[in-house]
């Protein structure tokens, strides 16, 4: 790089930078690293960069021979302000690796960027890192452009800059490449963060799940230890690589040579398995740094499960390891396992794993992972993959969508999820991932709070919050981990089916009759009128012809086969035919076949494995609960077929004025109520239709303010108790003169001003809110108005951003839609109208955080030919309440998430 631009001398020295610009980041390969702003105590680390580097490296970096920087130069680089002057320090252990920084040209929004990275870590993606995290402490100091010059045989160095997403202008001269390029956050840089996290988070799990070799740190040849288990288990799966015991104590773990440390294996170690005391943790970890472990999996207890101190441990363990470039799945976990066969690792307290299949498996409980994993083999189901993870100090459900989502071996994503770490990102994640692969979940604590040994390293997020979350995504709830097993087993084996008309075909009509019960219940329909019913003696080509034309008919989505036992037939011909038909269906079919669960050996289609492929057909042991399964399966589908949507373009936005509102709001420090007059203001700036209204404090005032708007009138009393309660008089309706609006004021039952307001058109009375949830954000929620709606907690939920079909499904989704849509012969309201209300209201949550409750009600709508003045849906009752915001809104530059 050129000369750097000259110091602003107004720029006060050495302010004190942000906390949140500190974060451990993934690299490109997977390892991690510690990023944060430089200090004076970076000197000698500095130093230590500039000697480790090449010549070709500090050419590039100096445009000149540069051995060392001067004392001026190198006081310069590790002093700065943190505002016109920022610079930051990537960090792999004690030792600095890189560093990056942005000087801001005097008088202007523009700043000149440059890196040093050590050559030993160059094309780990550490510059685009630094690009991001440059970038975003820059837009935080009113930088809005960047400014870079690189030689023209540095192509690394230009590509960074060029493949970051942002729109970069190029020019060059005397061998040197100029660029230009504004540092928003616009959609395609994104894209690009968000892709390069993908494969970085997902190369970080590989590394754990794919290792060369394994020590077992703590392995005992006592049988009731943990070490013991860990080490026969890795032994009995067949694990493809050397495996080292360690334990100072013996010369041999279960006949395997034992080492006295991990530093004393000879050979490298990708993976090491911590049985030991908690206590000892912080000393192996230390010596797995310096032995250059590339990830740990923590089964010792005794951290965050225990109370505080066991959770500033946990912390503790995780800075450290992260720093040194691992990856920790743990602690007090069950371990992780791998079925692949060119890899057979159990590195687990698990005995008995599931053989190899399509479904990836989460779980946070240890003890319950063991259940989880004996069931499934009980069941005949295979796993890719399997992590608990435990206290989720670093590896989390996030990390596993990540790994999976691009995971060829991994068709469907089980979670157990307890808590959230990150519920924005998760919900980022799945609704990616869900329109490829399943996402299944069963979320534990609907009624209880979490686990001690999560409390410190998640967020509290409400039953509504979830399920709004979830909606949005696409996630398949389910709500028992058998319903779990259903659901997945169900999806790892048969097509998803193109719509919710289900056949029914058996040798029972009595069974017949309580499956076509279930499937109206379920919200799908019946394909046929009646259950086709074969009869108990029926031989089995006759159910093959039945299934045969039950599958043929187009009429025909998914088909449930009943087969109870009968006394004088051999079952396995029957089993033979449903596996041969199911084998070349396109159609989904599920079967109860003699009350079996799983995939028993008669509906079994092998795959060269010997573990059963696609085409092998699902049993359950009651009819229900086929069809709960398939209903869950249907509705995904559904919802993967229809348009992922977008986030639309809206006219008549004015951000600007809006932020004007709130930030005056807040000058005077807290949060509060914003008045009428602010609430007009902050609406009208996002084009929210709302009538028109004044305030009065007395009758004649009431009365000037009604002849100001036009009669008829409404009057409302601003006391809280009686606000939207007209059955206690606080609202006055249809005044249409003078002496109506003097009579109504005085007969309300309050001293409080009043709202004087045009009157409504007659219509459906609507409802949208916005509530904040602190753990990741607002949601938007909208229902009809109305005491039932109400006491039934009739309202749709959705998280942010709101896409054009999130806002299409949540005005059709309360059970009291049809109101809206034309209800014993009533014309149907203009739904738009109310699909783009929920837009705007979604774009002003999004676009001010600081906005933490927002209701609008009533929302009055009526049909879409226009009335009173053109308008089909009008505002009549507004409330905002604005704050500090509680949630980080902006997703910000890559960092991994830390308690």
């Amino acid at each position: 790089m050129t000369s750097p631009p000259t110091d602003d001398p107004t720029v006060p020295a050495h302010s004190v930078p942000p906390p949140g610009w500190e974060a451990d980041v993934v690299a490109a390969d997977g390892g991690t690293v510690h990023l944060r702003p430089i200090t004076p105590e970076d000197a000698d680390g500095i130093v230590g960069l500039m000697e480790r580097s090449s010549d070709q490296t500090r050419y590039y970096r100096f445009f000149g021979p540069m051995k060392r920087l001067s004392d001026k130069d190198l006081y310069r680089f590790t002093h700065v302000d943190h505002d016109h002057r920022v610079a930051f320090v990537v960090l792999l252990g004690e030792e600095l690796v890189g560093v990056g920084r942005y000087d801001r040209y005097p008088g202007t929004d523009d700043a000149e960027v440059a890196f040093l990275i050590e050559d030993a870590h160059q094309r780990r993606g550490l510059g685009s890192v630094l690009l991001e995290h440059l970038a975003a402490a820059a837009r935080e100091r009113g930088i809005t452009r960047f400014v870079a010059e690189v030689l023209s045989q540095n192509s690394g160095m230009v590509r960074v800059f060029l493949d970051a997403g942002y729109e970069a202008r190029r020019s060059y001269e005397d061998g040197v490449v100029h660029l230009t390029f504004p540092i928003a956050p616009t959609e395609q840089a994104l894209a690009v963060t968000y892709e390069r996290e993908q494969r970085s988070e997902s190369r970080s799990i590989g590394r754990l799940l794919t290792p060369g070799s394994v020590a077992v740190v703590g392995a005992s040849n006592d049988r009731g230890k943990i070490g013991h288990a860990v080490l026969r288990h890795l032994l009995d799966q067949g694990f493809a690589g050397p495996i080292y015991p360690v334990n100072p104590a013996v010369r041999h773990v279960a006949g395997v040579p034992a080492h006295a440390s991990i530093e004393d294996i000879p050979d490298d170690v990708d993976l090491a398995v911590l049985t030991v005391p908690a206590a000892e943790v912080p000393g192996v970890v230390e010596a797995c740094r310096r032995k250059r472990v590339k990830g740990l999996v923590v089964i010792s207890g005794g951290f965050g499960e225990t109370g505080p101190e066991g959770r500033a441990a946990e912390r503790a363990l995780v800075a450290s390891a992260r720093a040194s470039g691992m990856r920790v799945v743990g602690p007090n976990c069950l371990g992780l396992v791998n079925t692949d066969p060119a890899v057979g690792l159990n590195a687990s307290l698990a005995p008995r794993v599931p053989g190899r299949g399509r479904m990836g498996f989460f779980a946070q409980s240890g003890a319950l992972g063991v259940m989880l994993l004996e069931r499934a083999s009980n069941r005949g189901i295979g796993l890719s993959s399997f992590v608990s993870a435990g206290n989720r100090a670093d590896v989390s459900g996030n990390d596993m969508l990540q790994y999976w989502a691009t995971d060829p071996a991994t068709e469907v994503v089980l979670l157990h999820l307890e808590s959230f770490g990150n519920p924005r990102k998760f919900a980022r994640l799945a609704r990616r991932v869900g329109r490829t692969k399943p996402v299944v979940a069963v979320k534990s604590g609907r009624h209880v709070g979490m686990t001690a040994g999560l409390a410190g390293t998640s967020v509290a997020v409400t039953e509504q919050s979830v399920a709004a979350l979830f909606a949005s995504a696409g996630v398949i709830r389910v709500q028992t981990l058998a319903e779990l097993f259903d659901v997945g087993t169900l999806l790892a084996h048969q097509p998803l089916p193109a719509g919710g008309r289900v056949a029914i075909v058996g040798n029972s009509t009595a069974v017949g009759v309580l499956v076509a019960d279930a499937v109206l219940e379920q919200g799908l329909s019946l394909a046929h009128e009646r259950p086709v019913d074969i009869g108990t003696a029926a031989p089995p080509e006759e159910l093959r012809a039945a299934l045969q034309a039950a599958l043929d008919d187009e009429g025909v989505d998914a088909v449930v086969a009943v087969y109870l036992p009968a006394l004088v037939h051999d079952t396995a011909p029957y089993g033979r035919v449903l596996r041969e038909i199911s084998a070349r269906a396109e159609k989904p079919v599920v079967a109860n076949f003699l009350s079996a669960d799983g995939i028993p050996d008669e509906l079994v289609v092998r795959g060269e494995d010997g573990m059963p492929a696609r085409g092998s057909v699902p049993s359950f042991s009651t009819p229900e609960r086929a069809v709960i399964a398939l209903a869950r399966v249907s509705e995904y589908a559904d919802w993967r077929r229809r348009p992922a949507g977008e986030v639309p373009e809206l006219t008549g936005v004015d951000e600007a004025a809006a932020k004007d509102v709130v930030l005056g709001a807040l000058a005077e420090g807290g949060g509060r109520e914003l008045t009428d007059d602010e609430v007009i203001a902050l609406l009208g700036a996002y084009g929210v239709p709302l009538l028109r209204t004044r305030r009065a404090d007395d009758a004649e005032a009431a009365v000037a303010a009604a002849e100001e708007v036009g009669y008829p009138v409404v009057l409302k009393s601003t006391a809280p108790w009686l606000r939207h309660r007209a059955d206690l008089g606080g609202t006055r309706l249809d005044l249409r003169d003078a002496a109506a609006v003097r009579a109504g004021f005085e007969a309300i039952p309050s001293d409080d001003p009043v709202i004087v307001q045009e009157m409504a058109a007659p219509g459906v009375t609507t409802v949208v809110e916005v509530v904040d949830d602190p753990s990741f954000g607002a949601l938007v929620s909208f229902g009809v108005g109305g005491v039932a709606t109400d006491l039934l907690g009739d309202r749709a939920f959705r998280t942010l951003p709101l896409t054009d079909t999130d806002a299409r499904e949540m005005v059709r989704e309360p059970r009291a839609w049809p109101l809206l849509d034309g209800y014993r012969g009533s014309e149907p309201v203009d739904v738009a109208a109310l699909e783009d209300l929920l837009l705007r209201v979604a774009r002003l949550a999004d676009d001010l955080p600081e906005v933490l409750a927002l209701s609008l009600e009533p929302v009055i709508v009526g049909p879409a030919d226009p009335w009173h003045g053109g308008r089909s849906l009008v505002v009549a009752g507004a409330a905002v309440r604005v704050g500090p915001p509680t949630a980080r809104v902006d997703p910000g530059p890559r960092r991994m998430f830390s308690t």
